[in-house]
């Protein structure tokens, strides 16, 4: 079936409520009989209620105190006048730049991309992407440092690299507070430390985990400061907010019982993501960190995989269901060149955010598992600690080909090294790219995705940069289904840079994280295979080379 403008049309309609449509949700197998169970079970109402019984016994102490994003957006209305004071106290710097990690980064980073205002993010520990950073137009930097804990190692670098920069630029400590914008929890470290600072402190809810914070101060404050309207997104979601009670009409209901329904009664226990070029950027990235870290625990779990377009290699399969997300999709018009989606969500970011989240928690319903906590991201963070403190593993390559250091297999060419890596995934299984480098002036090494998929008879194949995934998929990864496998890329330190007060570098805090993770996962008899970019532009070339070979 088509449309007058010749793409393929949804065959079961949609389910819409204010701005928000999702299609295709219904003809997920067992869709229905998994949401007449939930309705009979008054599911809907109970969420908006915030009933923290809904996900069991275990669940519920965590879920009494994480509920609040279900109308987190009536609370952060109570932020606008102090934002908007704020915004005109510095008007004069103009450079925006986010501190944080995870739920704290990747909200903000979508708001500034799809409304199109400058916000340049910082979530990485690459010494060479940190000093880039500081380098751009420092005098005219406000840097807002986010973090829920308030403890996060790498924001907490980032905080002392800037205020040395400042520092070393001949401002007064007076003067450096004004640069700093503090976002944290009420009683976190760090609002001790903004106040000793003299920076600006804006308090985020309390009863918000950073992966559901899109609409508190962590997503509000930086992107504010940039130049949003972020009034409009609360507006949004408030729109959404009187159809999340209900049994029907309800299309984050729909969205979570496709989600959770696909993987629990018919195999599809990956969901790929992708932009459908209708006016939002980059929701797949923020999807898969809410999706990944919620649902990937006790072995169990939803992989989220963001892809290029709906016909990328590994954006479908048997195991796979597919999700297009985009702000306007006109009725019946599939997007992604005619090659159509099993569900698209159509809608304004601020609806997009709250149907995402709202969707999520239901499939950990239907999962069976707690969706506010994450038990393994810890492990990672603790090796990570171990090692700054007694050093670096004392590890040689088994052989260096070109440019590139090969651990972890017996191959002798780094063709040979991904030929082994691919033809070694599970059934039902997939691959996890985690490139420790910097995401701007290495960029190209996020290609490997598309390739190595392609090489890997189309398994899912995903791609992170480190150490930002060790707050989203990273959980999945230790605590979900145990069938990856995963290609660590390293790459050498050209000029490193001092975390000032601490005794460890950013260059030797990024391999510290590299190795603990890799820690993490061989300690699980993961397959995991490590290359280290001895010259990293080369590297990089002869890297996307080997795997074009592969075809």
């Amino acid at each position: 079936m088509s449309d007058q403008n010749g793409g393929a049309a949804f065959l079961d309609g949609a389910e819409m409520a204010a701005s928000i449509v999702v299609h295709g949700a219904g003809t997920v197998p067992g869709a229905a009989e998994v949401r007449a169970a939930l309705v009979e079970a008054g599911v809907p109402g109970l969420l908006v209620a915030k009933d923290p019984t809904l996900w069991g016994p275990a669940a519920e102490s965590e879920a009494k105190i994480r509920l609040g994003w279900v109308d987190t957006f009536r609370r952060s209305r109570d932020l606008l006048p102090e934002l908007a004071e704020l915004r005109e106290e510095l008007a004069d710097l103009t450079h925006v730049v986010l501190a944080g990690m995870g739920g704290s980064s990747l909200a903000p980073e979508v708001i500034a991309r799809t409304l199109g205002r400058s916000l340049t993010v910082l979530d990485t520990t690459d010494p060479g992407q940190v000093r880039a950073a500081i380098s751009d137009r420092l005098a005219e930097t406000v840097l807002v440092v986010s973090s829920k804990s308030g403890g996060t190692v790498e924001t907490d670098s980032h905080r002392r690299a800037y205020w040395q920069a400042f520092k070393d630029s001949g401002l007064t400590d007076a003067e450096i507070g004004r640069h700093f914008v503090v976002v944290t929890d009420p009683g976190s470290p760090l609002e001790a430390v903004a106040t000793e600072m003299g920076a600006a402190l804006l308090l985020a809810d309390p009863d918000v985990g950073g992966r559901y914070s899109a609409l508190t101060a962590f997503g509000l404050v930086p992107t504010a400061l940039a130049g949003v309207d972020v009034a409009e997104l609360l507006d949004q979601a408030e729109a959404l907010f009187a159809s999340l009670g209900q049994d029907e009409n309800n299309p984050a209901l729909a969205l979570g019982v496709a989600l959770g329904g696909a993987a629990v009664n018919d195999g599809r226990d990956k969901v790929t993501l992708i932009d459908d070029g209708t006016g939002i950027n980059g929701l797949g990235d923020w999807a898969e960190q809410l999706i990944a870290e919620s649902t990937g625990k006790e072995g169990k779990g939803i992989l989220p995989v963001v892809v290029e377009s709906p016909d990328a290699p590994g954006a479908t399969g048997e195991d796979v269901l597919t999700a297009c997300v985009g702000g306007a999709l006109a009725p019946g018009v599939v997007p992604g060149g005619g090659v159509a989606p099993h569900v698209a969500v159509n809608g304004p970011l601020g609806a997009q955010f709250l149907t995402w989240e709202y969707a999520t928690a239901i499939a950990g319903r239907i999962l069976g598992i707690d969706p506010f906590d994450q038990p393994n991201v810890t492990e990672s963070k603790d090796n990570t600690k171990h090692i700054l403190s007694g050093g670096l593993p004392d590890e040689g390559p088994s052989v260096t080909d070109g440019a590139i250091e090969i651990f972890g297999d017996m191959a002798t060419t780094v063709t040979e090294a991904l030929r082994d890596l691919v033809n070694g995934i599970d059934n039902g299984g997939y691959l996890a790219i985690m490139a420790y480098l910097d995401r701007h002036a290495d960029s190209d090494t996020a290609g490997l995705r598309t390739l190595l998929a392609r090489a890997g008879q189309e398994r899912p194949v995903t791609f992170g940069w480190g150490p930002r995934f060790l707050h989203s998929t990273g959980q999945y990864h230790k605590g979900g289904p145990q069938v990856g496998s995963f290609l660590q890329i390293t790459g050498a330190v050209s000029e490193d840079l001092p975390v000032p007060g601490q005794e460890y570098t950013f260059g030797k805090l990024q391999a510290a994280q590299a190795a603990g993770d890799r820690k993490a996962l061989a300690d699980r008899g993961r397959p995991v295979l490590h290359l280290h970019l001895t010259d990293r532009a080369a590297g990089i070339a002869q890297l996307l080379a080997a795997a074009k070979d592969l075809r």
